[in-house]
């Protein structure tokens, strides 16, 4: 026998709103990505228009939508619109007065005149490094065969211009790829030859044949001026002593003086561990930095200001609108219910999205105000040491938002400051007490750290518990390991690596 039974339960559960789905996913965008997302949201709804891409009068009066204290429009009545045979469709049901009269959403100040300048940054066509290999090895006197080889090897290179597939492997590519047959010889044969292309050491299968390949043309193209013969012998023979900065034991072995050595020695530092970042550097891609923010002290005063060029100003098409007013004026509007209701739809999606955009820019600048304030110091100084301790919950306090708002504004987003532009993850970090019991941040430790590096004597750097005593004597009392977990942060190598003579 069943025992089923039906049971009732209350639980509760927290469900997002279209909207708020909306605005999460905006708040992480950057201002060049919102830029194109906002394009897009115009391309698939027609209800929804740029002011400057419209005949717009700038003397015609605009609305500024009310909100309430959570940001959100209190005008608009999202319910549902009945189209039943009972009930004619009625616009004022619908659209506020000041719809009506002005049919516009606007989203921003509008501070720019017909005359200004509008730029766009041309697109070129440049060349890669491929090609630019290419191109040089096409002057070699090479058989067919061999120049399949040479671009199979050139198109096998890594971004750094190393060679990372055994020759093996490219000979059995080439056969099931390409239908080549070769054999190790010929590839080999070949790969000494596009060994000798620009930039010097394109090509090596390891740091180590990369730098004797630079070394070996640096003394072919300078057989009376200097001798690389030293510098050569150790990146031959002491390659391991050299990257493990042994100098002492290359100089006993070498039965060299400490003078010479250190000659030798920076005419290996000159050269270059990627060969293919100098001549492919002028054709990559150059990614330019588009601030969020902008900060700026005058007087003594911190002022902010939210970039807002990227993002045009949005309205509910007039044709849309006016749509709706003639429904409303039609007697027959039981026949037009479908295209009534289509409307309706792409203009509740647009009110929505002005809505959603508006919030963003609202939240992006209580943050960063938020930010501001906390961080004054530093925004009046410059000085790296002034950054007070700051996560995430302290600025979710002082704006009232979830800390998860606040995580969504910090990404990606970037503030252009007096001292430089940084991202808004640079303003954040932990804090530890020091020995007068001050809540100082890490990166005031940090900033010490590597003040500290930069001034050692490079021939006897400091160690890691070195280090420690100096911050205890500042009255930072952290453990060594934590001045090594710092150290790591800040890209620095331990003290033997960072060793010269």
């Amino acid at each position: 026998m069943n025992n089923q039974r039906l049971t009732q339960t209350q639980r509760q559960e927290l469900k997002l709103s279209p909207q708020q789905i909306q605005l999460m996913k905006l708040l992480q965008l950057p201002l060049i990505e919102l830029e194109q997302r906002i394009k897009e949201e115009m391309e698939i709804n027609p209800a929804l228009e740029d002011v400057r891409d419209n005949d717009y009068d700038e003397n015609e009066p605009t609305v500024d939508e009310p909100t309430d204290d959570n940001g959100e429009n209190d005008d608009y009545n999202d319910e549902e619109v009945d189209f039943s045979k009972d009930d004619e469709f009625d616009i004022n049901d619908y659209l506020s007065e000041e719809d009506l009269e002005d049919y516009s959403y606007k989203l921003q100040a509008n501070n720019y005149s017909g005359d200004d300048d509008e730029y766009e940054a041309p697109i070129v066509n440049e060349e890669t490094f491929q090609d630019y290999l290419n191109q040089q090895l096409a002057y070699h006197d090479l058989t067919e065969k061999q120049l399949e080889i040479g671009q199979y090897i050139i198109g096998n290179l890594d971004d750094n211009g190393y060679l990372n597939r055994p020759v093996v492997n490219i000979v059995d590519d080439m056969l099931f790829t390409m239908n080549v047959s070769t054999t190790e010889e010929e590839v080999s044969e070949v790969l000494r030859i596009v060994q000798q292309l620009d930039p010097p050491g394109i090509a090596a299968r390891d740091l180590q044949e990369c730098l004797l390949i630079q070394l070996q043309r640096l003394q072919e193209d300078n057989p009376f001026h200097k001798d690389y013969r030293l510098s050569m012998t150790i990146v031959k023979d002491f390659f391991d002593e050299f990257t493990k900065k042994h100098y002492d034991k290359i100089a006993k072995k070498l039965e060299v003086s400490n003078r010479d050595l250190k000659a030798a020695l920076d005419e290996i530092l000159k050269l270059n561990p990627k060969p293919a970042d100098a001549s492919s550097s002028n054709t990559k891609n150059i990614h330019y930095i588009t601030p969020d923010f902008f900060v700026f002290v005058r007087d003594g005063k911190v002022e902010l200001s939210l970039d807002g060029r990227n993002a045009p100003e949005l309205r509910i098409s007039k044709s849309y609108l006016k749509m709706l007013e003639d429904f409303s004026n039609s007697k027959d509007n039981r026949g037009k219910q479908e295209a009534v209701q289509f409307v309706k739809q792409k203009i509740d999606s647009a009110k929505w999205f002005i809505d959603a955009i508006n919030q963003r820019q609202n939240t992006l600048y209580i943050t960063m105000k938020a930010i501001v304030d906390i961080q004054k110091e530093y925004f009046l100084t410059g000085d790296e040491t002034q950054l007070k301790p700051m996560i995430l919950k302290d600025v979710a306090d002082k704006v009232g938002l979830d800390i998860s708002t606040i995580s969504r504004v910090a990404n990606s987003k970037y503030v252009q400051t007096p001292y430089g532009t940084h991202l808004l993850k640079f303003f954040f970090s932990e804090g530890i007490t020091n020995q007068e019991g001050e809540e100082v941040s890490t990166r005031e430790i940090k900033k010490i750290m590597k003040d500290a590096v930069e001034n050692e004597d490079k021939a006897d750097p400091m160690t890691d518990e070195q280090l420690m005593f100096l911050l205890k004597e500042k009255g930072y009392p952290i453990a060594r390991r934590t001045v090594a977990k710092y150290r790591e942060q800040l890209g620095i190598p331990v003290g033997r690596m960072r060793k010269k003579i």
